[in-house]
């Protein structure tokens, strides 16, 4: 096969999956290294963004970071293709965002530990607007408090976290659930709405 071709096809794959990037065998390490530091050249041109060096960015990942509404995303951490990221977010070291994630930071931001993984299709809004029936939905005013992921947590695919909600370190969101109230450290919690099932076992 053609070594460019060859090229485009990983490219492509490591952008839908991207662990493999930091997986990668010695001989593609170095043009893989140089083709995410021009991606992070590029984004970090348009919008306010700090990307450590040793983070992997999607190029069909969506990242939308105007002025105060910064995105930080720190060594080793991914964001695969398809996902949306709007500022203001902090995401730490070691996180995985799988393809099709969707954070909205609103004007609290979303702060998301080391480690914590967050499966294709989750979704976390930091934001809402009020339902005063009075008003038209489109005129309602916008209110934000913010999300709070703390490190090794597990957002399960298409999971959904509503604005206020913190999420302690080690906990486990289920496939599907919808997160409406803070979650304790290292319990499991599922359904619509949410609800413990179990704490995890050392």
């Amino acid at each position: 096969m053609d070594p460019v071709d060859y090229r485009a096809q990983h490219r492509h794959r490591m952008s839908w999956m991207p662990w493999l990037y930091f997986r990668l065998k010695p001989k593609d390490q170095a043009w893989a290294r140089q083709w995410q530091l021009t991606e992070h050249a590029r984004r970090c041109a348009l919008e306010q963004l700090s990307l450590d060096p040793a983070c992997f960015i999607a190029p069909e990942a969506a990242l939308f970071a105007e002025p105060h509404r910064p995105i930080h995303i720190g060594a080793s951490s991914h964001v695969a293709a398809g996902a949306f990221l709007h500022g203001p977010l902090q995401i730490g070291d070691h996180v995985g965002i799988n393809h099709g994630v969707s954070l909205d930071g609103g004007a609290a931001g979303i702060h998301i530990g080391d480690g914590t993984r967050i499966a294709a299709g989750a979704r976390l809004y930091a934001w809402d607007h009020g339902m005063d029936p009075d008003r038209p939905i489109r005129d309602q005013p916008p209110r934000s408090q913010g999300i709070r992921i703390g490190a090794d947590v597990w957002i399960g695919a298409n999971a959904c976290i509503t604005d206020g909600v913190d999420i302690g370190d080690g906990a486990v969101v289920g496939m599907g659930a919808v997160v409406t109230r803070s979650v304790d450290a290292g319990v499991i919690v599922g359904g619509s709405p949410a609800r413990v099932i179990k704490a995890r076992q050392h």
